[in-house]
């Protein structure tokens, strides 16, 4: 018997049946670079942007006449972690592509001349190199980028968190990679980010070394009803059924983040048996056991903040999507010390990645670890959540 495929992806590769939506986007995506251009990508963390890329990647003309990368940066430090990091992937994306290119590789990549060994079995170059072997970083990424312009069809290079590089110590990053990415032919960008206003300086400030060097596309929620009928056909699918409503108050809950609702869904599907009815409780059981499974997690994650950033990031757990944060009501109504300490805690949260701001709006990234300090410090529970209008 062949054995039930929960439909709510939520990790590794999407096959097209189960990847919801976004035909304008893919559309648009794919176009833009097959017509030669490089493309910013921006949207919430956790909207579907890897997905989004993979998905384009594996359609017709990219997956058969163009290589593909996808490096996410978001943990990079420094210009030397990034050029490790390119060149292993690349290294990595090649090594089934046979002995020619490898070859080639190692070969364009002077300046790590003997670092690279030979596997004795299969004559095979080896990438056992270590951070510290990158030791001229701006040449090593040079040559990765010389490598790229010389391959037999054209490459497509996909940096996620791409904002992160505006937090490297070195100088003038940005200028550096705009004059290899200017100068490419054989190699078109997707330069993805969910740091808006990062982002948004970065390529749309005239001051800003990127300005005006790509398109743009912002990946927005999937609308609720596009989102609906996705969701209520793969459950009749599986022999399962959920009213619209129930689908409704979880995209509200999320404001339509994509690996929440996703996560949700998933995990309720795995609850549910052939022929049940989902009910608000089960979806409730659901969502919790995800919390519960993260609870480890975001405990260490609260602790290191500092306690004076505590009480802003529950007001906006509290309140969901939290606006004019520095205003006498909001202030008053969550009891926070004062208009200064606000400004200074949304700073430091929004500088460490533990909230957003999208259109004078105010959320923590993770759906999940708001509703986590909910649970423990709210004053709704989750069904209570989910029932508000």
């Amino acid at each position: 018997m062949r054995k039930t495929i929960n439909p709510f992806i939520v990790s590794g590769k999407i096959e097209p049946e189960y990847f919801c939506d976004r035909v304008q986007e893919s559309m648009f995506l794919i176009k833009s670079l097959i017509n030669g251009n490089n493309l910013v990508l921006i949207s919430p963390r956790r909207m579907g942007k890897t997905g989004l890329i993979h998905y384009c990647y594996n359609q017709e003309p990219i997956r058969d006449d163009y290589h593909t990368l996808f490096i996410d940066i978001l943990h990079t430090t420094s210009l030397r972690e990034f050029t490790f990091l390119f060149g292993k992937s690349i290294f990595e994306a090649i090594l089934p592509l046979g002995h020619k290119m490898l070859t080639s590789f190692v070969q364009t990549l002077k300046s790590l001349s003997g670092k690279f060994s030979v596997d004795l079995v299969t004559n095979m170059p080896t990438f056992n190199l270590e951070l510290g072997d990158i030791t001229r970083p701006a040449m090593t990424l040079e040559e990765i980028f010389t490598y790229l312009e010389r391959a037999e069809k054209p490459c497509i290079v996909a940096f996620d968190e791409f904002q992160q590089i505006a937090n490297y110590p070195e100088k003038n990053i940005e200028a550096l990679l705009r004059t290899y990415v200017q100068q490419a032919s054989n190699t078109h960008f997707i330069f993805a980010g969910s740091e808006y206003h990062i982002m948004q300086e970065m390529f749309m400030s005239s001051a800003k070394p990127f300005y005006n060097s790509a398109d743009t596309l912002e990946l927005k929620a999937i609308d609720l009803d596009v989102y609906t009928p996705f969701v209520m056909g793969h459950m009749n699918n599986g022999s399962r059924t959920i009213a619209p409503e129930l689908i409704k108050a979880v995209y509200r809950l999320y404001h339509g983040n994509t690996y929440a609702m996703q996560k949700t869904f998933n995990e309720l599907y795995s609850l549910m048996n052939e022929d049940d009815v989902a009910t608000l409780d089960v979806v409730t059981t659901a969502i919790n056991n995800v919390i519960d499974s993260k609870e480890s997690m975001f405990r260490e994650q609260l602790s290191n903040y500092p306690d004076k950033l505590k009480p802003l990031l529950y007001a906006i757990a509290q309140d969901g999507e939290a606006e004019r944060i520095t205003s006498a009501k909001f202030v008053k109504d969550h009891k926070l010390p004062s208009a200064s300490a606000v400004q200074y805690a949304a700073s430091q949260l929004l500088a460490k990645g533990a909230i957003t701001k999208l259109a004078g709006k105010y959320s923590i990234n993770d759906p999940f670890f708001a509703l986590w300090i909910n649970r423990l410090y709210g004053v709704k529970t989750i069904q209570q959540l989910l029932t508000e209008e």
